[in-house]
């Protein structure tokens, strides 16, 4: 049964699952219905929802927190690692349907020792132009899958209201002596695009 996280909670992820290697990190939302009538109802079409084009990304960072290569990014531009231990199965355009809306697979005793954590973002595409923000999106969360058994391991519901913010951190998962560690983030950021996101990094 999977363990539902809060916001800023850590927990173990390979420590009580012996043989836990391979993962997979599924990141899902859902447009917001918009209200009939009204401004909104009037701009949108009236009951309906806007498609929001998130995207979801994983930063490969050292022990110092810092992203050495855009080798490391994974996102809908770069879908494998150079390792081949980490892969984005590929780029969902409007976060329509149930379930998971994009996914990562990682093969963690396979990740380089130079790499220290796996750092999961979200953004949207083209925010600005498009004037789209998470205050559109709803039901965001980040669940990870063990892919032996498929059974869910750890799920986090991001809750907050994010209006105004254009990408979110999400999670990481990260080393912990010889184990590897899930942290729940859910910080919404106002960086309008990934390039500007790893900046921080």
């Amino acid at each position: 049964m999977a363990i539902n996280l809060q916001k800023g909670q850590r927990v173990d992820l390979t420590k009580g699952n012996a043989g836990l290697s391979q993962i997979k990190i599924g990141l899902g939302w859902d447009p917001v219905e918009q209200k009939k009538g009204g401004l909104l109802g009037g701009l949108f079409g009236g009951g309906s929802s806007q498609e929001v084009d998130c995207d979801a990304s994983v930063l490969m960072l050292n022990e110092n927190g810092k992203l050495v290569s855009k080798e490391n990014l994974i996102y809908f531009g770069n879908l494998r690692s150079k390792c081949g231990s980490v892969w984005h199965t590929g780029d969902n355009l409007t976060g329509e349907g149930d379930g998971d809306d994009e996914q990562i697979i990682s093969i963690l005793n396979q990740i380089p020792s130079n790499i220290h954590k796996l750092l999961f973002v979200v953004n949207i595409y083209d925010s600005v132009k498009r004037k789209q923000d998470f205050g559109m999106i709803q039901n965001a969360f980040i669940r990870v899958v063990n892919m032996d058994n498929k059974e869910e391991l750890i799920r986090y519901n991001l809750t907050e209201d994010y209006t105004g913010k254009t990408a979110l951190v999400v999670g990481e998962i990260y080393r912990h002596g010889n184990e590897w560690k899930f942290a729940a983030i859910g910080e919404g950021t106002n960086d309008t695009s990934l390039g500007q996101l790893i900046k921080r990094y």
